[in-house]
């Protein structure tokens, strides 16, 4: 599945977008898979609560199921002004 990565999330990871091959089941099961890898990914999930994620492009919980999904996609709260 692609994996997108917007703001902060995208500088500390390094990467917009990768290909993920992955067995997880939910949202939150991809962030422990992708924490493992590396101290950089670590670092960006290191509080998801600072985080909102969408699953093919609707907005949704960290407890989503993924399975069928074709994109994750990672930011930071939006903010108005």
């Amino acid at each position: 599945m692609d994996v997108l990565y917007f703001a902060w999330v995208r500088e500390r990871i390094g990467l917009p977008k990768e290909q993920v091959e992955t067995g997880a089941a939910t949202v939150a099961d991809l962030v422990e898979e992708l924490k493992a890898r590396e101290e950089r990914y670590a670092a960006a999930f290191e509080d998801v609560s600072a985080l909102r994620v969408a699953v093919d492009q609707e907005l949704t919980g960290f407890d989503a199921p993924l399975a069928g999904a074709r994109e994750v996609a990672f930011f930071p709260p939006m903010t108005g002004g």
